[in-house]
């Protein structure tokens, strides 16, 4: 049984692949291909897939084994994936600000 972290982190692989994908223009990821790249078992890749439709997340075509054969983002997983990019760049941008802000107060000697 796979554990609730490893669970949550099977997902927000998932997202993150899709969502790379997206950006380089390429709407859809074979089921396949996807598993390959995250180096996923089967049932956790299905797993994962299930409930993050079931949030939709994310639009699966289903093999006759239960497996996805064709995973893409709906409108709605990019948008989340969009917020987390743009909450992770003012993040970023405030640690530098903060770095910069400190770097002025040191003296010069």
């Amino acid at each position: 049984m796979t554990k609730l972290r490893e669970r949550k982190n099977n997902r927000t692989a998932v997202l993150r692949s899709l969502y790379r994908a997206v950006e380089r223009n390429r709407p859809e990821i074979i089921g396949t291909e996807l598993r390959s790249e995250l180096g996923m078992p089967d049932e956790d890749l299905s797993a994962a897939c299930a409930y993050l439709a079931d949030e939709g997340l994310i639009s699966v075509d289903w093999t006759s084994h239960h497996t996805p054969a064709a995973v893409s983002l709906t409108h709605e997983g990019i948008r989340l994936m969009e917020e987390q990019e743009e909450e992770r760049q003012e993040e970023r941008g405030e640690e530098q600000g903060r770095r910069a802000t400190a770097d002025e107060a040191q003296p010069n000697y």
